[in-house]
Order: structure tokens, then C-alpha cells, then sequence
């Protein structure tokens, strides 16, 4: 038996026994590398049980020039693979190393681009959505999205000049010496078309996605996401905030709401006090630029940034760009999604360096005495893992922000300030309280149905205002619905459509 990583980073690895009568399933795992990272074919060695049985007695040779032809005749564009020759416990097996392709997508020439333009998704392959394929051809004609014109939205010249100001106010705001300001140079409306956040149509400006992103923005789906949970996983959360607004003040946004979210503690020396996070802040300010700078912003999804007990999480859509992988990212490799956000985002000072965000998060965590975070592509997105401090009570840990000295007995206001209305809110639910329990739910219902009730109150609800105010699926929201109903502490609403319910 020889393990994947043998051979490298696991996902982007294939055993295959023997190629298949039907072509179409070893050659999907050939495009799928050419679309994404690369990756190796290892012919010889089975898959699920690992078992090295080599490629018998026919000859490497001949084989490796079958199967580089049998990809060249049926792909496009064309794929060259790197096939050598191994042994392998005694037997001989082919290694096909495919380099991630420049002229993408690559498909089937039978079956058409739309049909079999395969991407790989956490270790398996699969056909490329509509969205993926869009992205595909863009980056094979080295086309940067952001940098498109923004269809359907009209030039504003005070718009662009109002975005040159809030630009060079961000950039000065950064510096830390007067001779750093005095080094900054004006942003004009040249410049922004220089960088791509401007277009030329004929002889006139235009807008592009990026000068959108940055003003205006009305993509709904280019905002952060902000959750604070109880425990460690998604059930029950304590406050949500979305984020919208030009993109660049997304950022500091969600950054403040991680800061009021996490501890913060004091280290004495003497007669000297140094008050500290228990997590490097500045490396999870790092984590959210990455995501908003370097996130797909075709993909319909939203960042999120999550904190539970234990950890406080980043997430973006959209995987590493350009067949860039992991490795190479970690050693500080970058290749750019959004050229014209990243060129704005770098005269803004809001991030420092090319490439340099990642070893910066891993360094923090390593200096503060945190396990290593985890950065890792998730799905069809990235995803960086912060994992927070076991803190002592005796240390006196606060927050110095919201000060929520029980999750339970406070819950932040839309202005951050700790509201009185979740104690009202525990009062009025002790009445329900003893007839879940003489009904034999679970604690774990009751908390979820004490969030149900401090955002319903006596209001009606249905299924889908669970759903919201819980984070959950339709199916968890119903179980929770029929607890209530179990223990009768709610009744049918009628005359106002199904499935309406209020608290009695």
C-alpha cells in the first residue's frame, strides 16, 4: 500500500488501477488539473484500498505515448502531460503530472466546454458551474473581472472625484510620520483609470466593477457577514451584523467586530500596565483584506467571519486564482483575482506587500503562543482558522468594548452598547421554561427556543423567520417548531396564510 501524499498534497492526487474502457473518467481528472492546481495520475495503484498492483506487462513506453496522445486528441486546449516511469514495492507504475494550464478552460472536444470544463473541489472532480466557467474564460484571456465596465451604471464624475479624496484620506490617515505624508500623491481620476477602477468607452469614462465595489456598491452579495456563536458550532448565536457599503470600510467594520468580541486582557510589569487580545488582531485584520481583496466577487456568496468559543474563523468565496495551490501561497507565491482592487487597496496602504498576507497570519499566531492557525482552500472558497486562548477566569480577562460579563445575560445593540432587553427577555421566557422541560425537551431546544423568542416575542413567525434568526436549515427550524408545539407554549395564527404561529 503507498499513501497519496507520497506523491504530494493528497487532493491533487489520482490512483488508478488501470484506464478505464469509458475514457471520459480518467480524462476528466487530466482537465480538472489542467483548470485548477495540477496534479498527478498515479496509473497502478488502486484507488480506496491504496494497493499497488502496477500496469503488468505492458510496455511503459508505448503506454506513456497511448495515453499522452489518447489526452491530446480528445482535449482542448491542448493538455502536454510530464508521464515518467516508477517502481513502485516491485511493480511499475506511470506517474502523469499535469501543470496547471494557462489557456483555460480546458474540456472535452466531444462533449463540448459547458458539459466537461472539470474543476477540482476538494479532492474530487467535478463539472464546472456556469459562474467557475465564466471565471475560466476570463482568466485564460488574462481579463480581470473587476476591471470589466460595470454594465448599467451610469459615470458620475463627483462620485470619482469624491472616491480620489476618500482615497488619499485613507492613505494619510496610515502614514505615521509627517514625511510620509508628505510623500503620498494625489489620487486623480488618471490614476483610477490607470487602475483599472475606470474604463474608457470612446473618448468618455466608465465605470467598471471595481469603481462599483469601492462607491456605491449594489452587488448584494459583496458584503461581510459578522456572527458571534455560542459554543462551537452554529446553533445558537448571540449578535449578527452584515456589513455593506463600499468595500474598503467593510473591512475595518467587521475588524471592530471581532475586537469587541474576543477577550481582552492586562499584563503588569512593575508599575507599567499592557492591556492585549488574546488573539493576534492585526493578523485577523489581515485574514478579512485577504478576503475582500482576493475573493471571487462573480461567486453569489458572502464573507463571513465567525466566532465561537474556541475559535474565530474567515471566510471567502472563491478558490486560490491562476492554478496557484496552497504551497505555493504559504511560501508567499501571489497571483492576483482583482487587479484593479488590489492596485487600490496597495495606494491606500491597506495592504503592505504582494504575497506577504499569510506567512504575516501564521507568524502572529506563532508569536503569541497560538496554535498554528489552519489556511486551507474549503469547498469552493479559503478559509482561515484563528484558534483562541483557553483563558483563566482568575486573570480577569474583559472585554474592553461591549463588556459582556455573561453571553446569556446581555445581548449588543445595532449602536454596540449593551442592552438591558435580553434580561427583560429571560424574565418573560421563565414561564416557558417549565413547560418544555415537563415536556421533556432538551436544553439544547430550550436555548434555541429562548433566540426564537427574543426576536419574536409575542410577534407572529413562521418556519423561515426560524430559519433567520437561528442560522438553520428549514429541517432544524421545523424540529424546533414542533417542540414548541409539543410542549404548547404556541398557537396557530389564523387568517394570515399557513404555517403562522405566536407565543401564547
Amino acid at each position: 500500500m503507498i499513501e497519496k501524499t507520497y506523491f504530494g498534497e493528497g487532493k491533487n492526487i489520482e490512483f488508478k488501477r488501470e484506464i478505464p474502457q469509458k475514457h471520459e473518467g480518467f480524462l476528466k481528472d487530466i482537465i480538472a488539473f489542467s483548470n485548477c492546481t495540477g496534479g498527478k495520475v498515479i496509473l497502478g495503484v488502486e484507488d480506496g484500498t491504496n494497493t499497488v498492483y502496477g500496469i503488468g506487462e505492458a510496455n511503459p513506453f508505448k503506454l506513456s505515448d497511448d495515453i499522452s496522445n489518447m489526452i491530446s486528441d480528445a482535449c482542448t486546449p491542448q493538455i502536454l502531460p510530464d508521464i515518467t516511469v516508477q517502481t513502485l514495492n516491485g511493480k511499475t507504475v506511470l506517474v502523469i503530472d499535469v501543470a496547471p494550464g494557462k489557456f483555460r478552460p480546458y474540456y472535452l472536444k466531444s462533449a463540448g466546454k459547458g458539459a466537461s470544463a472539470y474543476i477540482r473541489i476538494n479532492g474530487t472532480s467535478r463539472a464546472a458551474d456556469g459562474r467557475m466557467l465564466q471565471e475560466l474564460e476570463l482568466e485564460g484571456q488574462r481579463i480581470y473581472y473587476d476591471t470589466l465596465q460595470e454594465i448599467g451604471m451610469e459615470y458620475d464624475e463627483n462620485m470619482a472625484e469624491k472616491l480620489c479624496s476618500s482615497m488619499k484620506k485613507t492613505v494619510l490617515s496610515a502614514c505615521k510620520t509627517e514625511e510620509e505624508k508628505a510623500e503620498v500623491q494625489d489620487m486623480t481620476l488618471a490614476k483610477l483609470e490607470d487602475m483599472g477602477l475606470l474604463c474608457k468607452i470612446g473618448c468618455d469614462y466608465a465605470p467598471t466593477h471595481a469603481f462599483n465595489l469601492m462607491t456605491v456598491n449594489k452587488v448584494r452579495y459583496a458584503k461581510i457577514q459578522c456572527a458571534l456563536f455560542k459554543g462551537v458550532n452554529r446553533d445558537v448565536f448571540i449578535d449578527r451584523r452584515e456589513y455593506k457599503g463600499p468595500i474598503y470600510e467593510q473591512i475595518e467594520e467587521a475588524y471592530q467586530f471581532v475586537k469587541r468580541h474576543i477577550n481582552l486582557g492586562a499584563e503588569i510589569n512593575g508599575i507599567v500596565r499592557r492591556d492585549y487580545y488574546e488573539l493576534p488582531v492585526l493578523a485577523v485584520r489581515e485574514a478579512i483584506i485577504n478576503a475582500v481583496t482576493h475573493r471571487s466577487y462573480m461567486d453569489d456568496s458572502c464573507i463571513q467571519v465567525s466566532i465561537y468559543d474556541d475559535r474565530v474563523e474567515v471566510y471567502s468565496p472563491g478558490m486560490l486564482y491562476g492554478g496557484l495551490d496552497l504551497e505555493e501561497a504559504l511560501r508567499g507565491k501571489s497571483k492576483c483575482r482583482n487587479a484593479a482592487i488590489s492596485e487600490a487597496f496597495h495606494y491606500m496602504k491597506i495592504i503592505e506587500g504582494w504575497g506577504t498576507g499569510l506567512g504575516r497570519i501564521r507568524n502572529s499566531c506563532r508569536e503569541y503562543g497560538l496554535r498554528e492557525p489552519v489556511i486551507e482552500e474549503s469547498g469552493n472558497g479559503f478559509r482561515v482558522v484563528f484558534y483562541r486562548k483557553v483563558v483563566d477566569t482568575d486573570q480577569n480577562i474583559i472585554n474592553k468594548d461591549t463588556m459582556i460579563t455573561s453571553i446569556d445575560q446581555k445581548i449588543c445593540n445595532e449602536d454596540q452598547n449593551v442592552s438591558s432587553e435580553s434580561q427583560k427577555t429571560g424574565s418573560e421566557f421563565t414561564k416557558y421554561e417549565g413547560m418544555l422541560k415537563a415536556s421533556g425537551i432538551t436544553n439544547i431546544f430550550i436555548m434555541n427556543i429562548k433566540v426564537v423568542y427574543h426576536f419574536n416575542g409575542q410577534n407572529v413567525f413562521k418556519q423561515s423567520d426560524v430559519m433567520k434568526c437561528l442560522n438553520c436549515s428549514k429541517s432544524k427550524a421545523g424540529n424546533v417548531i414542533n417542540a414548541m408545539k409539543r410542549a404548547e407554549i404556541i398557537r396557530k395564527v389564523k387568517g394570515m396564510g399557513p404555517g403562522r404561529y405566536r407565543f401564547i
